[in-house]
């Protein structure tokens, strides 16, 4: 199966190559270096530049950042037909007789153009336009040398694969989903009669629940195109008043999916600690997640650590003082400064920075884990997007800008091709996935019952959402802390 390209092996420190140069006649007027690095142009000339001939081939990084970007001006089916028509052109590729000693000299390098655009941005080929447009191109090519006709299978199967496992992993999530959403859960305060199927119950080694973790997160990275990014904060081009902008929510469903699952892990660690009637078992639990969150920390998997962290920190669960008072808390701390958002996740940002270093002297999967906290990534991205133009006054593409957007983005390429190293335990994965969660308000009920209100806002809320389950308010000794406490009720899961 076709390997995917390394994409952090495309830029320098400074940016593209030092070797990058326009290298085809007529192209030094509509390409503006600096430094040897490639600024800004036509959208016309980007175009050009992508296009392969007999002597020319573009230079890896160039066809990722102008691939990636690209879609903010043009949609990819008119890009590729706009090459293929460059091509067949240059090439004089509809020409009775063709030249099939030039066709033998220029065919691998479209062949390798086309196999790049393939294995990175295979979502684009999720349209049948692009195939059929693929398709054409190498059927002429391929009448001049049948080795062409072997190539393009493979890359046709290559191809096939990637989308089939693309389009398994929507139906997982739909599956998953919908099974999460038909679910409701039980939360009793004291009785011990009604037994609840909890984490601990399921997994109590938090090294195998982290490492469970790490095989969600990387199977949903997997998933989520570089594409993505850049089509999550598109805007129209001011350019072309005859196209609405291309904005489609399938363009960036993986990526809103994993947001989802963060948010999820978040209120599941929160219920899990608000669910056991006594203090006794929510502080076992607390304490089990801090030590989930230092494995996560230790495995490099950043998404799941923060999510475990911010559960803890959600009020519901922070406001249980005398269930806090009997966890020891030391290397909880410990975990939020490193997460700590103080002078821009400083602490964080230099942990990632230690974890990337050491992906790429690794020698085993195991070392090769980095799984950026995801939020705080699309935060990065957010403001490199809209603290440039992507048009200069001029009406060139601003292609400084989207060099350094490639650069993240293709980072991220690299982090999320690792193979999880860690054995596969179906039935925690199951359970992280489909266990009901409460929802905000629920939490808030069940942090009440387990520990009373302690101020007049929240007894007047705690009173609020009885009400609102159909529960009768309490008497003011029950707000003073006295009296029996609340009986069986039914909670609705949250959105996953």
């Amino acid at each position: 199966m076709p390997q995917a390209l390394s994409c952090p092996s495309m830029f320098t420190p400074g940016g593209f190559s030092p070797h990058l140069h326009p290298s085809k006649e007529g192209e030094h007027d509509s390409l503006i270096f600096q430094d040897g690095n490639l600024i800004s142009a036509s959208l016309e000339a980007l175009i050009q530049h992508l296009v392969p001939t007999v002597d020319y081939y573009p230079e890896k990084g160039y066809i990722f950042a102008f691939l990636l970007s690209s879609r903010l001006f043009i949609d990819p089916h008119e890009l590729l037909s706009k090459v293929c028509h460059l091509c067949i052109e240059q090439q004089r590729l509809n020409d009775p007789v063709p030249d099939k000693a030039r066709i033998r000299k220029f065919g691998p390098k479209l062949l390798q153009l086309l196999t790049e655009w393939t294995e990175t941005f295979p979502h684009d080929f999720q349209d049948e336009r692009m195939v059929d447009q693929l398709t054409d191109m190498f059927h002429r090519i391929a009448s001049c040398d049948e080795i062409y006709w072997k190539k393009m299978n493979q890359l046709l199967q290559g191809l096939s694969q990637k989308l089939k496992t693309l389009h398994q992993g929507d139906e997982s999530i739909v599956r998953t989903n919908a099974s999460v959403s038909e679910k409701s859960i039980s939360f009793k305060s004291k009785s011990p009669s009604i037994h609840t199927r909890d984490i601990l119950t399921v997994c109590n080694d938090p090294y195998t629940l982290a490492q469970q973790l790490t095989h969600i997160e990387l199977e949903r990275l997997s998933l989520i195109g570089p594409e993505e990014f850049v089509q999550a904060f598109a805007h129209k081009d001011p350019l072309d008043s005859t196209k609405p902008c291309f904005k489609d929510t399938k363009k960036t469903r993986h990526l809103e999916a994993y947001v989802k699952w963060f948010n999820r892990l978040c209120y599941l660690v929160a219920t899990e600690i608000c669910m056991p009637a006594k203090k006794k078992q929510r502080a076992q639990v607390i304490e089990f997640y801090i030590d989930v969150a230092r494995e996560c920390f230790n495995i490099g998997n950043f998404n799941s650590l923060m999510a475990v962290i911010s559960g803890m920190n959600m009020t519901p669960v922070s406001r249980l003082k005398k269930t806090w008072a009997k966890v020891k808390t030391a290397k909880f701390f410990v975990l939020e400064h490193q997460m700590d958002p103080t002078s821009n996740f400083y602490n964080y940002r230099t942990a990632l920075r230690g974890a990337a270093h050491r992906a790429l002297m690794a020698h085993s999967n195991r070392e090769k884990i980095v799984i950026p906290f995801f939020s705080l990534l699309i935060k990065d991205i957010y403001f490199l997007n809209e603290g440039c133009t992507n048009r200069l006054p001029n009406g060139h593409v601003n292609f400084e800008k989207f060099v350094e957007l490639a650069k993240q983005v293709g980072e991220f390429i690299t982090w999320k091709q690792v193979e999880c190293p860690f054995e596969q335990d179906r039935n925690i994965i199951r359970y992280l996935h489909t266990a009901p969660v409460f929802t905000e308000d629920d939490l808030y009920l069940a942090s009440y019952e387990s520990e009373s209100p302690e101020n007049q806002p929240e007894k007047d809320r705690w009173k609020s959402l009885r009400g609102q389950i159909g529960f009768a308010a309490p008497d003011e000794s029950y707000l003073m802390g006295e009296g029996p406490k609340m009986a069986l009720f039914i909670v609705k899961v949250a959105d996953p």
